[in-house]
């Protein structure tokens, strides 16, 4: 008997809903070859609705999104909302009522994918950033006062702690244990930052005692951003905050290939879990069939991953890999191929690993 998971489907925004679908194709077409079926719902929520309703997320959506095993989202981003409105009102808000406390980034160059980084080959770039993803300066803290005025003061709050910081390190030392890697960088700004990153420093070396076959290593986000760019091979697993992860992990977009392959995940290892592509809702290519969805194909990879479905997983990545390979350029409508033809490719691929 086939096991079940419930996958509400988020396409968004753009050309969310095309890439979506096509890693919705790569599931349906393949998931009785590895005795699992896949039910899935569709929800609204984007910039379309908001403008039509004026609603983000509520109370319906939650009680949808909580009954799934896990979340596929294509996208959010819409030109006709005003920028935050969508990312703190949809995203943000996700990540806080299902408490997905990480974000986890893979950061790998796959065979025939172009790197902007001369001499690097794909063993040079294979690393993971694990992003604290519910505190820091996105955490929301913060305000205005004389609002509109030349006298006026904004502020925001970076929030950090213990409970929120501790628990994200334990679950970098964790992956890195159970995925057969060997050291943890920890990538903060202590120089500057001397209360809440001295805190992530602490805690950080504290939890290591208890991983003593895991090598540990300290450097400041900016001579990491160097490093990556320099030598990407030094890199292992990653752990750091909410901003820095954000940033790290676009330039860690970049070094492997650009947005049309990064995939992501915002992960509650005892909760719902939501997976997405890294790039954003890309209007311009709209209904062009044009856009990339290997980066949406890969994060379906890590939700049946985090599902517990690891061969079906890893069938999934090395037919991602094996379309890579045959695409004449991973940039946006140069592909080679149409948004459809490279979600066949890459079914025809994972039903020949399976035969």
């Amino acid at each position: 008997m086939s096991k079940q998971y419930n996958i509400s489907l988020l396409p968004g925004d753009g050309t969310g809903p095309e890439v979506v679908n096509e890693a919705v194709k790569v599931l349906k077409a393949t998931s009785a070859d590895y005795g699992v079926e896949f039910i899935f719902s569709n929800n609204d929520l984007g910039g379309d609705r908001y403008l039509s309703s004026g609603e983000l997320v509520t109370d319906q959506d939650i009680e949808q999104l909580k009954n799934a095993d896990a979340v596929l989202l294509g996208a959010i981003g819409h030109p006709g909302v005003k920028p935050g409105i969508l990312e703190q009102g949809i995203l943000l808000k996700l990540r806080k009522e299902f408490d997905q406390y990480i974000n986890l980034r893979p950061v790998v160059l796959y065979p025939g994918v172009e790197t902007p980084l001369a001499n690097k080959k794909p063993e040079d770039i294979n690393f993971v950033v694990v992003r604290e993803n519910t505190e820091g300066l996105y955490a929301g803290a913060g305000g205005y006062i004389h609002y509109g005025t030349e006298n006026e003061i904004a502020t925001q709050e970076s929030i950090n702690s213990y409970y929120a910081i501790h628990r994200c390190i334990k679950y970098a030392f964790e992956y890195t244990k159970n995925n057969n890697r060997k050291k943890i960088t920890l990538c903060a700004k202590t120089n500057v930052l001397t209360y809440a990153h001295d805190l992530w420093e602490r805690i950080f070396y504290d939890v290591a005692k208890d991983y003593p076959e895991i090598e540990t290593d300290y450097g400041h986000v900016d001579a990491v951003c160097m490093w990556m760019v320099k030598n990407p091979e030094w890199f292992d697993v990653i752990v750091t905050d909410n901003m820095f992860g954000d940033i790290i992990t676009d330039l860690g977009a970049m070094i492997q290939g650009g947005m049309g392959i990064a995939a992501g995940g915002n992960i509650n290892p005892e909760g719902v879990s939501m997976f997405e592509p890294i790039g954003g809702s890309a209007p311009k290519y709209t209904n062009q069939n044009a856009i990339n969805p290997l980066a949406c194909v890969g994060a379906a990879a890590m939700m049946v991953k985090q599902l517990g479905e690891e061969k079906y997983a890893d069938n999934i990545e090395k037919a991602v890999i094996d379309t890579a390979i045959k695409l004449d350029s991973l940039s946006a409508g140069k592909m080679g191929m149409t948004t459809g033809e490279v979600g066949d490719a890459v079914v025809n691929s994972l039903q020949n690993f399976n035969d």
